[in-house]
C-alpha cells in the first residue's frame, strides 16, 4: 500500500535582502515594502501562498526589516480611525492583510546567501515538504503556478523548481537547469549552475524564483560549501539532490509560460506597476487612457 504524501501547509519568504539596487530608497525602507501600486510587494507573494492552501508562513528577515512585521500586524489606531470615519472600504483593505496567514519570523544574522537563509527555517520546517517563494517574484494570479508545483510534488515526490525559457543571453542571471522530458510541461532536472556563463549554459532554462522543496535539503545545505559569490547557494544543493534521491530527490522542473513580474530590477519593477494598474478596475480606464496620450503625444517630445 503507497504511503500518502504529507499535505505542504508552510510556506518560507527569505526577505532579508540589502535591496541595494534601489538605493537610496531601500536604506531605511525594506526593498520588500516598496508599493506595486498600493499594496506592497510582499504582500503580492504571502497572497500567492495562501491562494494555494498554504496557511502557515515563515518570513526570513534581518535588520531594518520591522514593517515587515508590522505591515502584516493589526494596527488598532488606524482601524478605529477608518472605522470612525465610515471608511469600510480602506478598512477592510487595511485587515486583509493580517487574515492572510498565520505569519512567523526569523532573522539571519549572517547575509550568507538564499541557501544559509533557506536553511534558518528549519526549525520552523522540520521534516515536511515546504514551499520557497522569493520576493521578487510576482506570479500573476491568473496562473497558479505553486498549486501546480504542489501538485508535481505529491505525484512524484522529491523537490520541484519552477524553470522559464529565457533569452540564451540572459541566462547568466538565473540558475540554469539541465532536463530530461518526463510529462506534458514537467521535466526532470539532472543538473543545476548557478549564472553560467552563455556559452557554458546547459540550457535557457532559468530556475525562477519558486520551489517546493523535501525536507532533505536542509541535510544537504548544511554540508554545502559557499559557492558562487562566496555564498551557500540553493541551487547547489539542488544539484547534489538530482543526482541522488537519498538526499531528497529527485529534482523536477515545471515550465511557466504565464505572467511574471520581476520587481527586483528597477525597470521591470516600473514594467509591473504599469501592467497591473492598467488591469486594475479601479484604475485601469483612466490610466490607460492617460497612457496612450502620454505614449503618442507627450513621449516623443521629452529628451
Amino acid at each position: 500500500m503507497t504511503t500518502p504524501r504529507p499535505r505542504i501547509s508552510k510556506a518560507v519568504i527569505p526577505a532579508a535582502g540589502l535591496g541595494t539596487r534601489f538605493l537610496p530608497a531601500t536604506k531605511a525602507t525594506p526593498k520588500e515594502m516598496l508599493p506595486v501600486v498600493d499594496q506592497p510587494a510582499i504582500q503580492y507573494v504571502v497572497e500567492e501562498a495562501t491562494a494555494a492552501g498554504l496557511t502557515d508562513v515563515l518570513m526570513i528577515t534581518g535588520r531594518n526589516k520591522r514593517p515587515l512585521e508590522d505591515h502584516f500586524d493589526r494596527n488598532y489606531e488606524l482601524e478605529d480611525a477608518l472605522r470612525r470615519k465610515g471608511d469600510s472600504e480602506r478598512l477592510s483593505r487595511v485587515q486583509q492583510s493580517t487574515a492572510l496567514a498565520t505569519m512567523h519570523y526569523v532573522r539571519q544574522g549572517d547575509p550568507r546567501g538564499l541557501g544559509h537563509a533557506v536553511l534558518c527555517a528549519a526549525p520552523h520546517v522540520g521534516d515536511q515538504p515546504f514551499a520557497v517563494l522569493l520576493g521578487d517574484d510576482l506570479i500573476d494570479p491568473r496562473d497558479p503556478l505553486l498549486t501546480t508545483m504542489i501538485q508535481v510534488q505529491a505525484e512524484h515526490g522529491g523537490s520541484v523548481v519552477a524553470l522559464m525559457e529565457v533569452d540564451p543571453e540572459q541566462i547568466h542571471l538565473y540558475g540554469a537547469a539541465s532536463v530530461d522530458p518526463v510529462a506534458d510541461g514537467v521535466l526532470r532536472v539532472t543538473g543545476l549552475v548557478e549564472k553560467p556563463d552563455p556559452a557554458d549554459a546547459p540550457s535557457n532554462l532559468a530556475v525562477i524564483g519558486r520551489y517546493v522543496l523535501d525536507a532533505g535539503v536542509f541535510e544537504v545545505l548544511g554540508k554545502t560549501p559557499p559557492g558562487r559569490g562566496g555564498e551557500i547557494q540553493l541551487t547547489d544543493a539542488l544539484q547534489a539532490m538530482a543526482g541522488d534521491s537519498a538526499l531528497g530527490g529527485p529534482v523536477h522542473g515545471v515550465v511557466f509560460k504565464g505572467r511574471r513580474y520581476d520587481t527586483g530590477d528597477r525597470a521591470d519593477y516600473l514594467r509591473s506597476i504599469v501592467r497591473l494598474a492598467c488591469e486594475r478596475p479601479d484604475l485601469g480606464p483612466e490610466f490607460r487612457s492617460w497612457l496612450r496620450h502620454y505614449v503618442t503625444e507627450e513621449m516623443p517630445h521629452v529628451g
